[in-house]
């Protein structure tokens, strides 16, 4: 559905655009293994329902298959923040600028090192109105909070070995407590139940049926 396209220097992305030509902007962010096929296809989904979806190429073209877990953490563990920061703000500036985009607020979505990704652009740019962060956010050095705007309703796991659980909810607490407007649903399930392409085996078709049209219509609300 979607295609590749330059958003200036080097920084590339997945657009994908509903059949009705418009809808609200959401950001994707892409889990540890880069801009593989399954992002490229979350990024339909979401164009699917409505939404005009663009998911910027962290890596700028590195990948790492489901059998190269070493690699995706050194791709991950080696992203340039700076440079993840500003490719992703490049791709907020976009939506905003894009005909196509309904409305002055765009949303971001992300799993894995994407969730935190989301929250990190949550933070920096206030033109993000809604998050929705899966199983992953900021477990060292953490942004200035004080700015972010946007509405937060996240899905992590009770039992993950990458992003703690115990730590996603001081996280929420502590947001809570500056007056954000945050609110992580713990599900018993393992890290990256959301994926269809199931690299750790633990995939939840019925829970992600189940999420994916909350996740919708709160994008919509949001966004609207």
């Amino acid at each position: 559905m979607g295609d590749m396209i330059e958003l200036g220097g080097d920084a590339r992305g997945y657009l994908a655009v509903p059949d009705t030509g418009a809808g609200p902007g959401v950001l994707v962010l892409q889990e540890w293994w880069g801009l593989n096929p399954q992002m490229k296809g979350t990024a339909d989904h979401l164009a699917d329902n409505g939404f005009v979806a663009l998911a910027p190429d962290l890596y700028r073209g590195e990948l790492a298959g489901h059998d190269a877990m070493e690699k995706a953490g050194q791709l991950m563990t080696t992203l340039p923040s700076d440079r993840a920061a500003a490719d992703m703000s490049v791709a907020v500036d976009h939506l905003l600028d894009l005909d196509a985009a309904a409305g002055s607020s765009i949303g971001a979505l992300g799993f894995c090192m994407g969730g935190l990704m989301t929250l990190l652009i949550a933070a920096l740019r206030p033109e993000v109105g809604a998050a929705v962060p899966f199983y992953g956010f900021p477990t060292g050095d953490e942004p200035d909070w004080t700015t972010m705007q946007a509405v937060v309703r996240g899905h992590f796991c009770e039992n993950d070995d990458f992003f703690p659980s115990s730590a996603a909810r001081d996280l929420e607490r502590r947001l809570q407590t500056m007056g954000k407007d945050v609110q992580i649903t713990f599900h018993d399930e393992g890290h990256a139940f959301m994926n269809e392409t199931d690299p750790f085996g633990i995939y939840n078709a019925e829970l992600a049926a189940e999420l994916w049209p909350q996740v919708f219509a709160f994008l919509h609300e949001q966004l609207s």
